[in-house]
């Protein structure tokens, strides 16, 4: 494995974060290390927000999402205001097949995740899960996002609490009944089994190398929908997991 993996072209301190600091990372608003193209917005598709979304207790709370290559999910997420850490990661399968070469493998049970740690008083779990259809992942092709196949590039929520559960069981249940996209959708709901980060070299790949081809073609455009639908929650500066800059 290098530093750039291949991809095709085409197609206060809350316990999770002294987690991640004794790994070596902790989350900080950061710059880009090089200048950004400019990129038009990728598709949008207006869907409703959650009718089901009540408030969360505490100070933080955690949410695991999958929707194709991580690099892009990041980068969409660190920019959303709120969100105070956004790792790259695997989840859904075991600890010891969570590695970018297993898991590349399509045979591990993983999907590519990012692990969201977030306010609940700026930016709730319902929205979270907005932005999530709205901009991130297309939800209605198995195994399949942009160029990139397999099961590892599912799109999937893992629920951290039964609340998380059942707002995202009620909330596709309503895009379903919304009829907001032509074909049926295809996300699942999954057992959380647990979160794996992936390794350095994957985190923060947007924003340390915006203009690596396959972000450039892929993934800007999405942080580009982001800021255009919704611009109450996007923040410029992006959250990243180590000191950039």
């Amino acid at each position: 494995m290098t530093d750039t993996p291949n991809r095709p072209l085409i197609a206060g301190i809350s316990a999770g974060m002294l987690l991640l600091a004794a790994a070596g990372m902790i989350a900080t608003r950061s710059p880009a290390v090089a200048p950004t193209p400019k990129v038009d917005a990728g598709p949008i598709v207006r869907v409703p927000a959650p009718a089901v979304d009540p408030k969360e207790p505490g100070a933080t709370a955690t949410a695991v999402i999958a929707g194709g290559c991580f690099w892009g999910v990041q980068g969409v997420y660190q920019h959303v205001d709120g969100v105070k850490s956004a790792v790259s990661g695997y989840a859904g399968g075991q600890a010891r097949t969570a590695n970018y070469e297993a898991v590349g493998s399509g045979s591990t049970g993983h999907a590519e995740a990012v692990k969201i740690t977030y306010d609940p008083a700026k930016v709730s779990y319902g929205t979270l899960l907005r932005i999530f259809f709205a901009v991130v992942a297309d939800p209605t092709t198995l195994n399949r996002q942009g160029p990139d196949r397999g099961s590892q590039y599912r799109t999937a929520i893992f629920p951290t609490t039964p609340q998380q559960k059942a707002v995202a069981e009620a909330y596709i249940a309503q895009l379903r009944a919304a009829k907001a996209w032509k074909a049926p959708i295809v996300t699942r709901v999954e057992r959380n089994r647990g979160f794996y980060a992936a390794e350095k070299y994957h985190q923060d790949f947007l924003i340390r190398k915006p203009d690596y081809p396959y972000i450039v073609y892929n993934d800007l455009p999405k942080v580009e929908a982001l800021r255009v639908a919704f611009p109450n929650h996007f923040e410029k500066r992006p959250v990243t997991v180590y000191p950039i800059g």
